[in-house]
């Protein structure tokens, strides 16, 4: 029984002791800061989680990673889901274009540490593309794949000023015409048939086609008896969502969806930013 006692006296005594001592050896941070978690870049997201961007100066709307958070959407008919996966599916497919020919731009090459991570993030972009559309349910899902090929396309021009010591292009939108062209490098002056001119993001491709009065390359779609500009049609919103969502402190992208350009009485990106 005394060595019971004994034993139940020594564990009051030591047991707060012990308790103390691993607190103070575990890590200890600055008040308010959280620990550390790996950020999830490609493949299913939390609803309203998004990565920033890589390592470059913030550009308009270019939000920090988790920011970023749609509003709730509208049910949209399954003809408008499946055009603005479809649309996708051929911008995975371009996007792997474009990657084999940054391989043929940078085989026998030397990459610097820099170039190397770009690089890799373009080609992983590419893989969690293609495994967020298979996984698509929701617009939400869409507008996912949009953001992952914006990312991975930003990443290959970054590479490929890396290689040609180049300055590092700045995170801009995609370019309006066609977002498959990628980044834009300027805003121009257009105006669509019978609209206003407005400035619009444009790749350098097309800047010089309208700086010459020619037409840019226009991405058209489908629609009954004809085929019209993919912001003409409503059924691929999601689709210019998911590219330009993020961007809508730019003053241009923020133009064209106040309704600055207008063709038939529609806003060009047909309601952007209303969810």
């Amino acid at each position: 029984m005394d060595f019971l006692i004994l034993m139940f006296i020594i564990f009051v005594i030591l047991g707060p002791v012990m308790g103390y001592s691993r607190y103070t050896n575990r890590q200890q941070l600055p008040p308010g800061q959280q620990p550390h978690r790996p950020q999830q870049l490609y493949g299913p997201s939390p609803y309203g989680q998004q990565p920033g961007p890589y390592g470059q100066q913030q550009s308009y709307g270019v939000m920090p990673y988790g920011q970023q958070q749609y509003q709730q959407q509208a049910p949209i008919s399954a003809e408008a889901f499946n055009a603005s996966k479809a649309a996708l599916e051929d911008d995975i497919t371009s996007f792997g274009g474009e990657l084999r020919d940054l391989d043929l731009d940078v085989v026998g090459r030397e990459l610097s540490t820099e170039a190397q991570a770009d690089y890799t993030r373009a080609l992983d972009a590419y893989d969690g593309a293609k495994v967020q559309l298979d996984r698509t349910q929701f617009v939400d899902d869409l507008k996912r794949v949009a953001e992952i090929l914006e990312e991975g396309r930003f990443s290959v021009a970054t590479v490929k000023a890396r290689v040609n010591d180049q300055p590092l292009p700045e995170h801009r939108s995609p370019c309006f015409f066609d977002p498959a062209h990628g980044p834009s490098v300027e805003d121009i002056m257009w105006a669509p048939q019978g609209g206003t001119p407005r400035k619009v993001p444009a790749c350098a491709a097309d800047a010089q086609r309208v700086r010459l009065g020619n037409d840019p390359s226009i991405r058209m779609v489908g629609q009954p008896g004809q085929m019209v500009p993919y912001w003409d049609n409503q059924a691929y919103a999601p689709y210019a969502q998911g590219y330009y969502g993020r961007y809508g402190m730019d003053p241009a992208i923020r133009g064209l969806t106040q309704g600055a350009l207008m063709i038939g009485g529609f806003s060009l990106l047909m309601g952007l930013f209303d969810g």
